[in-house]
């Protein structure tokens, strides 16, 4: 590789990293400061959503079982009020095997599932479950 090559590499770099963190894009996170304050709206297709941010959170989303879903409900998160909905589902292993029952929140920003967190003691308190098939059915 010439002298000018690795040059211009090593000043395209910073622009491509900075293009990786940086967006424009329409949907907020609830780390996103303004853009996710204000009232929040109900998550209206929250089975939907939740389903495909599992499909993408699972290592291997196929064969869960046992899955229980709590209907979103507000709870602060980060000084701010989110609709938040708890999953309880028993995922396969790497190795085809079963072990114990994990408990997850859904967190949805203006709407839409945003991000899955594996801390839900104070999240999740008093969250009353009804079978949740849909995270059983998943595919790759």
């Amino acid at each position: 590789m010439g002298r000018l090559a690795r040059c211009a590499v090593i000043l395209a770099l910073p622009l491509a990293l900075a293009a990786c963190f940086g967006s424009d894009s329409d949907r907020p996170t609830f780390m996103g400061g303004t853009q996710a304050g204000g009232p929040q709206p109900f998550p209206d297709n929250f089975r939907n959503d939740t389903v495909a941010l599992m499909r993408a959170y699972l290592n291997n989303p196929v064969g869960v079982r046992n899955a229980a879903m709590a209907e979103p409900v507000q709870r602060e998160v980060g000084g701010r009020q989110f609709y938040v909905s708890c999953l309880h589902f028993t995922p396969r292993e790497t190795d085809g095997s079963y072990k114990g029952m994990r408990e997850r929140a859904v967190i949805f920003v203006n709407g839409r599932a945003d991000r899955v967190v594996d801390q839900t003691s104070d999240l999740c308190a008093g969250a009353v479950y009804a079978p949740f098939p849909e995270l059983e059915k998943m595919t790759r």
